[in-house]
């Protein structure tokens, strides 16, 4: 999501390689690949820390390299998707410790402003996958409920 809070406009951090072949010292096996990222997925990783691990621990540098698709779409293939995207997962567990700080600092203006903006950065970010028919269509952000959709 782009800086729509904040008057910066950097661009930093680093760009992958253009290439179209994964690397020759790689794990190009689709089949083991696919079963590795099942495997990760019945253990109760994100997407982010299954496409980490695969590129830390068994030489998969780029999944879209080897398969020909991302791995969250592997995922939706064989069944194992998640009830909400990914990054309104993070965005809910973020509003939920600044609630929790929020309670015991109630006079902590900062974050309590912090915490509109995320609050309505989920509400945005629902509205577009609920177009997108990745959200049903009666889903709603309620603060008093969040603990429980996180959890």
């Amino acid at each position: 999501m782009s800086r729509m809070h904040s008057p910066g406009r950097g661009q930093s951090g680093s760009t992958k390689p253009n290439v179209s072949s994964p690397p020759e010292w790689s794990n190009t096996d689709k089949k083991e690949v696919t079963a590795l990222i099942l495997s990760l997925a019945e253990d109760n990783h994100t997407p982010t820390q299954i496409g980490t691990i695969l590129r830390d621990k068994h030489a998969v540098p780029d999944v879209r390299l080897v398969l020909g698709m991302r791995i969250a779409q592997v995922l939706a293939e064989n069944g194992v998707k998640p009830a909400l995207p990914e990054d309104l997962m993070s965005l809910m567990r973020r509003a939920l410790r600044l609630i929790d700080h929020l309670e015991n600092n109630h006079k902590d203006l900062h974050n309590n402003r912090q915490l509109s903006l995320t609050e309505s950065k989920i509400r945005r970010l629902a509205r577009y996958y609920i177009g997108e028919n990745r959200l049903d269509s009666n889903w709603v952000y309620k603060r008093d409920q969040l603990r429980l959709m996180v959890e």
